[in-house]
């Protein structure tokens, strides 16, 4: 690790992350200009999460280990134009202190959604009012992996106490703000319906904004950043009005009756009076004015681009801002059906003083205007089609919020865009919804249902029929890796050398808190062994996001607001550049991968990992994916896409299918990574746990082949979530954690993670090499997967470092002399029953190199996972980490380390609580 480096790069990202939350902040309501705060306004702060503000959501997409994090009263206090009420922040000190922030033990998934509040009287809160002119109400609910939200109080809803705080707060005082800190949308409809709504007359969504977010809610209420953000998320009135409501939260399986209609696509289109506030909707303190100022269609036929120039005005008076350029597509209903609306194009522009003026120049190729015909409708089954008739184009500031130009693009004849494969069908019939013309009066469209066209295609004829060559064993011949790249030997003569079990230790990884990576990271892949090592291969380090970087041990990074958040942002330009320096702080500790960013739909509101993707939409959500990838590619590392595809909700993730149209998937589920890889140059990307049309992601062939690598032209590796499950590539069936030779089939080409050290022993007992021996396993396939492999390899920091067999950690310094009398002899420490941060002082009576090993448990399911941190003489060691036992004691691997005689100060740390270490054992090797 580069310390010095490392410093420069957190400095430089902070920054950046902190510009980001501002300009994701989205202002839903600001009745007469209550903010931004005026001289001479005081504010008085309620709610709890003043001081325990949420940064991020749960899981591995929000457990960073920070410097340092500002809440909302910190950022408040540090800006000079806001003067806050001292006399109930002080209340809320005390209480916080006296009522501690419930972290549910520190356990995986173990944090409850809100938190306990304060509760007002009407004394202290007429008091208040005596003493400050403004409230503000603070809203706080996190989510996260392995559990989705409810609908219910102290979730998606307010609690009772929220509401009872509400109301004292809105009776005593006539401008009152909202500030939700919230990872998802929850239900606003009180806002209409509640005892002195009147008063609440600012709103707004400053999510979970890394840990820089006070000081950016801050720059937002002073006023000196006016709010650019814009919502990528439909907030309805109620939740049964989102169309997938009746399919969401099943056990078994869940049938995406609404099909392509997502989010605003289906509100705009069939139930335009549901919402509340419309995607793309968000307030500034300034005005703009947007004119086309040009429109131009260049190139004829399927290459033909739509170009249209906007002019952007600032006509305010006193506040510079951003504004975001939004065009929909309004498409011919056709024989397929449409969407009223389409998000097509979109740019924000600079900062803008007032009456300052910026063009936007932005162009749309008329394949994105194209739908996808699963059925044969048009006449043109498994093609993206563009239907006869006029393609209207609607620009402005939200979906509702537009113009229709007078300028189209017309389409005389049928034109087909592209011709693709039947793939991704499903096997389980359903019906879909479509519109059905109907008076205007009532509604723009009526609902009428169709059945979904199911598989027609030989899975089995289509793998056997493009099975890849196979390349005759040769053992070594004496080339390394490195000698591909300089064009002394062909990648195919590289792993000729390699033998079956070699092959089958390059598709394993290892982890979590791999001792052969940067500690506490989420795995090692590529060189897991000797043997690999000995071939020049490296091992590759790949850490938790999106985020930012997670790591088990202890070690700080930098953690940037939640991807809802950065999607509301609208801002691609600032996508990029916060994870090139994402990418850079990846460097910096010899990380090549960050698992993420997540790009999976906004397809309900109740997802508990809404908060790591997007938006509802997949034109904003691949755009700005492809944007984060771009940076992290600029920075020389990688971005790993998840989850490949449908991972939609946390109840039973890991088993409900996601059945769904080919149209649905193409059109909306996978067309982020589409993008992300087509745009953004995308070469890693993480399957999902569930099965998409009764075959698990990382056993699907048309997910991983048909689509992924034959039509997109995807050059890189797959891997899987971790200890994912596959189940026959074309009959589908039963499902289990060690097929994988499904996975290899399908090219899925790596399996995250077997247990540390476990590789090259197949300590998971998978069906690789056996399946290789019956048959039902080719030799080419899995030296297909190797060779994505090691093509991946040669791109990544990890070609750049020294490639050196795994060694014991060094020495560290002992004390030759302790005055105390407490010691105890390393091998008395075998028996211990600990599950807190605790440290002591050892004995070693004979210098040697020993290797460490643990006996631990946790009492959770296998996806949870805790870990502890050994350091000895205040220097770090290792990580222990453990996943999920119900309760069983289970061994754990730990690294070799040479101890010299005297005495240490050892430290176990539990960085991420729930496990319970019942031994610990230094063995002499």
């Amino acid at each position: 690790m580069d310390r010095d480096n490392l410093l420069v790069v957190q400095n430089k990202l902070a920054p950046i992350s902190r510009q980001a939350a501002t300009e994701g902040i989205v202002l839903l309501k600001n009745d007469q200009a209550v903010l931004p705060v005026k001289q001479g306004d005081n504010l008085a702060i309620f709610g709890r999460c003043q001081l325990d503000t949420y940064r991020s959501g749960t899981g591995s997409g929000g457990a960073v280990n920070v410097r340092y994090s500002i809440s909302i009263i910190e950022g408040l206090l540090g800006n000079e134009k806001v003067h806050i009420n001292e006399e109930i922040a002080r209340q809320y000190r005390e209480w916080v202190k006296a009522n501690p922030f419930d972290d549910g033990g520190g356990g995986w998934a173990a944090e409850p959604w809100y938190q306990e509040e304060m509760l007002l009287t009407d004394e202290s809160v007429e008091r208040a009012s005596s003493q400050s002119n403004k409230a503000m109400f603070i809203i706080g609910r996190t989510a996260g992996e392995d559990q989705d939200n409810a609908d219910a109080p102290g979730s998606y809803k307010m609690t009772d106490i929220e509401m009872e705080m509400l109301v004292k707060v809105t009776r005593y005082f006539d401008d009152v703000i909202v500030v939700m800190n919230t990872t998802n949308i929850m239900d606003m409809s009180w806002l209409v319906t509640m005892e002195n709504r009147n008063a609440i007359k600012a709103v707004l969504y400053c999510w979970a904004a890394g840990m820089e977010g006070g000081h950016a809610l801050a720059d937002v209420i002073s006023g000196d950043v006016s709010p650019s953000g814009k919502l990528t998320d439909t907030i309805a009135y109620d939740l049964c009005d989102y169309p997938s409501s009746a399919n969401f939260g099943g056990t078994g399986y869940n049938c995406y009756a609404e099909d392509v209609y997502v989010g605003y696509r289906y509100f705009e289109t069939f139930k335009p009076n549901s919402v509340q506030f419309e995607f793309g909707f968000g307030l500034s303190y300034t005005t703009f004015k947007q004119e086309l100022t040009d429109f131009d269609i260049a190139g004829q036929g399927k290459n033909a681009v739509v170009r249209m120039s906007i002019k952007v005005t600032n006509v305010g008076d006193c506040y510079r801002g951003k504004d975001v350029v939004q065009i929909y597509l309004e498409a011919p209903q056709g024989r397929l059906g449409k969407s009223a609306r389409t998000l097509v194009g979109f740019k924000k522009t600079s900062p803008l003083e007032p009456s300052e003026s910026e063009t936007l120049h932005i162009s749309i190729p008329v394949r994105d205007l194209a739908s996808y015909d699963d059925s044969g409708v048009t006449g043109n089954k498994s093609c993206y089609v563009l239907e006869e008739g006029n393609y209207r184009f609607h620009v402005g500031s939200s979906v509702r919020d537009t113009v229709e130009l007078l300028h189209m693009y017309h389409v005389s004849k049928l034109l087909v865009t592209e011709e693709c494969q039947e793939a991704l069908a499903p096997l389980r019939p359903f019906e879909r919804i479509k519109p059905k013309a109907q008076a205007q009066s009532v509604s723009p469209y009526g609902v009428e249902f169709e059945p979904v066209p199911t598989r027609s295609v030989s899975l089995h004829e289509r793998i056997e029929s493009k099975l890849p060559r196979e390349f005759e064993v040769t053992g070594d011949l004496g080339f390394k890796l490195l000698d591909v790249s300089l064009g002394r030997a062909t990648m195919e003569q590289f792993v000729a050398q390699l033998s079956l079990s070699q092959l089958a230790t390059l598709v394993r990884g290892e982890g979590m808190c791999s001792p052969k990576v940067t500690p506490g990271t989420a795995a090692a892949f590529g060189g897991v062994s000797n043997e690999l090592v000995d071939f020049g291969i490296p091992v590759i380090a790949a850490a938790d996001g999106p985020s930012g970087i997670r790591m088990d041990s202890g070690h700080k990074a930098t953690q940037v607001p939640i991807g809802t958040l950065l999607g509301c942002t609208w801002n691609s330009d600032l996508n990029e550049e916060l994870f090139y320096w994402v990418g850079e702080e990846l460097r910096a500790y010899q990380i090549d991968t960050l698992l993420g960013p997540g790009v999976n739909i906004h397809r309900h509101p109740l997802n508990g990992r809404n908060f790591e993707y997007f938006s509802e939409d997949p034109f904003i959500t691949g755009t700005l994916a492809a944007a984060q990838v771009k940076g992290l590619k600029k920075a020389g590392v990688t971005g790993t896409l998840k989850h490949f595809a449908a991972n939609d909700q946390e109840t039973g993730r890991m088993d409900v299918d996601s059945v769904m149209s080919e149209r649905a998937i193409r059109e909306v589920h996978i067309k982020p990574f589409e993008m992300a890889v087509k745009s953004g140059g995308a070469t890693t990307i993480m399957t999902c746990y569930n099965p998409v049309n009764g075959h698990w992601g990382a056993s699907n062939y048309d997910l991983n082949t048909s689509v992924l690598r034959e039509e997109w032209g995807f050059k890189g590796i797959v891997m899987t979530d971790w200890w994912a499950k596959m189940n026959h590539p074309s009959e589908a069936g039963s499902e289990d954690k060690i097929h994988t030779s499904y996975m290899i089939r399908s090219q899925n080409d790596l399996y995250m993670v077997v247990d540390n050290d476990g590789a090259a022993s197949n300590v998971a007992g998978d069906d690789t090499l056996q399946a290789i021996e019956q048959g039902t396993l080719t030799l080419g396939e899995l030296q297909r997967s190797a060779m994505n492999i090691c093509w991946f390899i040669l791109d990544t920091p990890a070609m750049k470092r020294p490639v050196v067999r795994y060694e014991p950690v060094k020495a560290i310094r002992s004390f030759n002399e302790y005055l105390g009398n407490d010691a105890v002899a390393l091998e008395a420490l075998s028996t211990l029953e600990m599950s807190k941060t605790t440290s002591c002082v050892v004995e070693v009576i004979e210098g040697a190199t020993y290797q460490v090993s643990a006996l631990m448990s946790y009492a959770k399911p296998s996806l949870a996972q805790s870990s502890c941190a050994l350091s000895l003489n205040d220097e770090f060691c290792m990580s222990l980490s453990v996943h999920g036992t119900e309760g069983e004691r289970i061994s754990i691997e730990g690294s070799q380390m040479r101890l010299e005689k005297g005495f240490y100060h050892l430290c176990i740390d539990f960085v991420k609580a729930g496990a319970t270490l019942h031994e610990l054992n230094f063995s002499p090797c």
